[in-house]
């Protein structure tokens, strides 16, 4: 059901003209003039700032009563009062039920990104394993994003790793086709994977409809935690295989059978009798918090991985944790048991919208005796460390930052430090890549690429090709962030270069009127020898370090980091180009035809450059057809 189906939305904005500054009395003021409309009923609310942008996304059991504590600025915690002189209008949104406005709050917060809301920071989608089943011998494959495709998914997983040992299990085990529809329609003989038992080849019939169908079951079986089930008609496939002298077929089940006693052996965890749950625990230290979260299928351990939610200052870690997992299960579908740490105040209206969200109940338990506990105790110790991990790792890099500054003379340590590489090989394929460092580390929803694709960009050209990536950025910067309020803006640019790349860059810095961001290009000493960069600024002033020195490092690995994302970009746009054909962009040449071609001609070389008899000599052209390839390739003008 569509959150438009769901929920009845009445968007009254009340506005308070004025200064566009924080000012107490004109915040409560807008609150109050929608106060005396609201309805005492469920919904959800935003309150807004003078240029419109939400500044926090709250949900109301009554929404009359929630929004007048606002006007009562004395019993508001700092950050609450901040809000309310920012405030400036807000939008209301009824609903049906508060578990209604639960789950419309968690959308409105990932889609807003509020400033004073608890923010699930590491918002990146899970992988699933998809089972398609549009086919009649179904592939598997990891999968992101939004789940369309018809067939099964079977997650989340941690992390791609855990994606990919699970796959590499279900070929090992079940011999499942990985490759697309588009490869398997045009095999003539069986791939490498049939070859080193990874695959069944269904492709050139090496196993029927029906055989292929029982392996399918198998795995799915197996994603569904009866692998013991799996085990036992192994074990009696193997036994019947030798009772039969047939050797070679008992030893194959007799290697799958083995390979699947080893993925038990890594997989399982002590999870008795849970099925499927997800685990979590928050740990609080320094202001910091981290939430570990375990996630178990069919008692299969899936992987696991911290969280460390922002903007959680002087918010109680109940409702932390409570915003975090209204959050996290936006995009991912709950499982039916949910075990947690502690207990929330909110805990039955959170279980409620869950199970609404998911259209079957949603248990949400915190242990108090039994296995379960040690599970919760685990989950608490990962927490723990690796919370102690990220405060030691930001203490260090607030330490580099406070160096980089005293070394480049910056007026404060840098927010948001920005690193351009560029990447090509004699001038093909050519991108620039940027990417973004903090106080927190690595940025990487922050990274960028950019095709190099200005026709005045000469091809190997690096100067140009820094100007093109340096313009388009600043451009970009200008129409979406023109007063630097987002934070969007560099407090430091990095350059992978020397002298010839800084002047390209002061140069079209000069020419976006951009004037007040610092710049350093870092360049290789003799021989190209690390820990001999130097260290270029604007008006030929030359910085080198200390072979041992700490910030020299971070340096080095903020551009080392760079170097790695821009060969990256390269070589996936590399690949790419070698695996389309100017055939590809014909209008009505499909896979057949295609091979028709080039099998006659033997290159698309060939096929561009042909005459029209020639064309109609192709097996499978008719002179319609072979007049519109011809047309394509020479365009009249």
């Amino acid at each position: 059901m569509s959150s438009s189906d769901r929920f009845s939305e009445e968007k009254s904005a009340y506005t308070v003209r004025g200064s566009d500054a924080p000012d107490l009395d004109a915040g409560v003021a807008a609150i109050r003039a929608v106060v005396k409309t609201l309805p005492v009923r469920p919904g959800v609310y935003r309150m807004t700032d003078a240029k419109g942008d939400v500044l926090y996304v709250g949900k109301a059991r009554a929404l009359r009563n929630r929004v007048t504590n606002y006007t009562q600025v004395a019993r508001l915690p700092k950050r609450l009062q901040r809000m309310v002189s920012q405030t400036r209008a807000m939008t209301i949104v009824t609903t049906n039920t508060e578990a209604e406005a639960l789950l419309l709050e968690a959308q409105l917060i990932k889609r807003f990104r509020p400033p004073y809301n608890v923010l699930l920071r590491d918002d990146k989608s899970f992988p699933f394993i998809l089972l398609r089943e549009d086919h009649a011998f179904p592939r598997v494959q990891k999968h992101r994003g939004a789940r369309r495709a018809k067939g099964q998914y079977f997650g989340p997983f941690a992390s791609a790793g855990s994606v990919t040992r699970t796959l590499n299990a279900l070929q090992k085990l079940f011999l499942l086709r990985s490759c697309s529809d588009s490869f398997f329609a045009n095999r003539s003989r069986p791939c490498l994977l049939y070859q080193i038992r990874r695959c069944s080849a269904p492709c050139v019939g090496r196993i029927d409809e029906d055989g292929y169908a029982e392996l399918v079951g198998d795995a799915k079986d197996f994603l569904a935690g009866k692998s013991t089930k799996v085990q036992a008609k192994l074990g009696k496939l193997m036994q019947a295989a030798s009772d039969g002298m047939d050797f070679e077929l008992a030893a194959i089940y007799r290697d799958r059978l083995r390979a699947l006693t080893f993925i038990q052996g890594t997989q399982t965890v002590h999870a008795e009798g849970l099925g499927d749950a997800d685990i979590f625990a928050l740990a609080c230290k320094g202001g910091t918090m981290c939430i570990q979260a375990f996630f178990i299928r069919g008692g299969q351990n899936w992987g696991h991985r911290s969280f460390f939610p922002a903007h959680t200052s002087d918010v109680p870690e109940d409702e932390v944790l409570t915003s975090f997992l209204t959050q996290f299960y936006e995009d991912v579908p709950p499982p039916k048991l949910i075990l947690l740490d502690r207990e929330l105040e909110e805990a039955a209206l959170l279980s409620e919208a869950l199970g609404a969200h998911a259209g079957r109940k949603v248990a949400l338990k915190v242990p108090q005796r039994g296995p379960h506990v040690r599970l919760i105790n685990q989950a608490k110790r990962n927490a723990e460390e690796e919370l102690d991990r990220r405060l030691a790792e930001s203490g260090t890099q607030a330490k580099n930052l406070r160096a980089l500054a005293e070394l480049f003379e910056l007026a404060e340590p840098p927010q948001r430090i920005e690193v351009y590489d560029n990447s090509h090989v004699m001038g093909t394929n050519a991108v620039g890549a940027m990417i973004v460092s903090g106080p927190e580390g690595l940025r990487k929803n922050a990274y960028r690429k950019f095709n190099i694709k200005r026709p005045e960009t000469a091809p190997g050209d690096d100067f140009a090709m820094m100007r093109e990536v340096l313009s388009r950025r600043f451009a970009r910067l200008e129409k979406e962030d023109p007063d630097r309020s987002r934070g969007d803006w560099p407090d430091l640019m990095l350059i992978d270069g020397g002298k010839g790349q800084l002047s390209a860059v002061c140069e079209t810095m000069e020419d976006a009127g951009v004037h007040d961001v610092p710049v350093v290009a870092i360049s290789k000493g003799p021989d190209r020898n690390a820990g001999r960069e130097v260290f270029h600024l604007p008006g030929g002033r030359e910085i080198t370090l200390p072979p041992n020195d700490p910030v020299l490092f971070f340096l080095q690995r903020l551009r080392d980091e760079a170097h790695r994302f821009a060969i990256g970009a390269h070589r996936t746009k590399r690949a790419k180009s070698m695996t389309t054909s100017p055939l590809d962009e014909v209008p009505g040449i499909g896979p057949g035809r295609k091979r028709a071609l080039l099998m006659h001609f033997g290159t698309a070389r060939a096929v561009k450059s042909a005459a029209l008899e020639d064309l109609e000599k192709a097996p499978g052209i008719s002179s319609a057809m072979a007049r519109g390839i011809y047309d394509f390739f020479h365009p009249r003008g």
